[in-house]
């Protein structure tokens, strides 16, 4: 530096600056402040319902909480213990089912409108149809597989139940799926282009791959979403006390218990042991989609890394 420039600089230094200095008596600094207390105010607020919910399940569902309610079914109204594994593995059987309908489904829209039709007629109304089945009354759901589905079958049973959760899941995965490839940098095309690959590679060698734990995110929604579902179920795979696999085989045409059409039931019986079940079905129903959710973070984390 020149010893002009040092001068300038020493001179910058020494100068003082009042105008900085934050105290609540400038009303820039004083309404930053309110503002700032309001908004920790209100997420305490928010936070308080969401903390109590947790905090009664884990104290009404957690004191019955044993090995013995993920072997057994329910008991009769007026018997002791008993559990409800079966609907356990009946609700793992109508999501997965749901799961399957939907995602591939999902994902193969969302492609078309993020990458082959993205400014078509065709794009604009299935957009359009997504976003009002987002806010698609879930009964509705329920009454459109009683139709499609029950009584043409004539039986209430697990695919029913499956097909009427898929409807609910379909919108969530392709809206969340066409913003996740959406965000792919266009450089990434650009550059895949350019090495000779074809519109179809770009897509699924680099779009889809690149995209997958914003995908993912969306799935791991609306399978959370679909797990609590209750109406549909009600209309659908209705209920059963029985094992979803019997002797051996595998009963996907009959009545098929789940966990919240189970909590339904019990809850309003005035049996307090299935009423204690209903809290302790609550708390593992929460936890099993918090389990899910984990494992999605955990598997897009892994995508990411490598």
């Amino acid at each position: 530096m020149t010893e002009q420039e040092v001068e300038i600089t020493e001179a910058f230094v020494d100068i003082d600056f009042p105008e900085l200095d934050r105290s609540l008596r400038h009303p820039r600094t004083l309404l930053s402040a309110i503002l700032s207390c309001m908004t920790a105010l209100v997420t305490v607020l928010a936070c308080i319902p969401l903390f109590s919910v947790l905090f009664m399940l884990a104290y009404r569902g957690g004191k019955r909480l044993s090995i013995s309610l993920f072997t057994e079914t329910p008991p009769p109204a007026f018997a002791s213990g008993g559990g409800f594994g079966n609907a356990v593995v009946g609700t793992l059987v109508m999501v997965g089912i749901a799961a399957l309908i939907s995602v591939p489904v999902g994902i193969l829209a969302a492609v078309f409108l993020a990458e082959f039709g993205p400014e078509s007629k065709t794009a604009s109304a299935v957009r359009f149809c997504a976003k009002l089945l987002t806010g698609f009354p879930s009964i509705l759901a329920g009454v459109f597989a009683y139709a499609a589905v029950v009584l043409v079958t004539g039986t209430y049973s697990a695919p029913a139940g499956g097909v009427a959760l898929s409807i609910l899941m379909l919108p969530i995965v392709l809206l969340t799926a066409e913003e996740a490839l959406k965000m792919v940098p266009h450089k990434m095309k650009e550059a895949a282009v350019g090495m000779g690959a074809t519109q179809t590679q770009v897509v699924w060698k680099v779009v889809v791959p690149t995209a997958f734990p914003g995908m993912l995110t969306g799935v791991m929604l609306a399978v959370a979403r679909a797990s609590g579902e209750t109406a549909p179920l009600l209309f659908t795979a209705l209920n059963s006390n029985y094992w979803i696999v019997q002797n051996g085989e595998v009963a996907l045409m009959e009545p098929t218990a789940s966990l919240a059409v189970l909590i339904f039931n019990f809850s309003g019986v005035p049996f307090e042991n299935q009423i204690e079940l209903a809290w302790a079905a609550a708390l593992v129903l929460v936890m099993l989609v918090l389990v899910i959710n984990l494992c999605g973070q955990w598997l897009s984390r892994s995508r990411v890394e490598r």
